[in-house]
């Protein structure tokens, strides 16, 4: 609820879905660690505000993503691209 509490955290919710997916499928999973929106909102804590939280915690995720990666995938490629991105949810 936090998050989509307001129009920018309600675009945050829809965009991160449509990026990275809901985190619920084992297709979405690297060594049994997921990075969709599941796993985003289950690293939150209620620590700042929602929207900082949200970016901070999707950052968290997503670089939990490229470390578990299989190397040959070279998806750290990708990291300043999808860290500018969620830097834009809490703007």
């Amino acid at each position: 609820g936090r998050v989509a509490s307001s129009a920018q955290g309600c675009y945050a919710l829809v965009d991160y879905v449509n990026f990275k997916g809901e985190g619920t499928l084992a297709t979405e999973r690297y060594h049994g660690q997921g990075w969709g929106l599941l796993q985003v909102l289950e690293n939150m804590h209620g620590s700042q505000s929602a929207l900082d939280e949200f970016a901070a915690s999707a950052k968290t995720v997503l670089r939990r993503r490229v470390a578990n990666s299989p190397p040959e995938r070279g998806e750290a490629r990708w990291m300043a691209g999808w860290l500018a991105r969620v830097d834009g949810y809490a703007k």
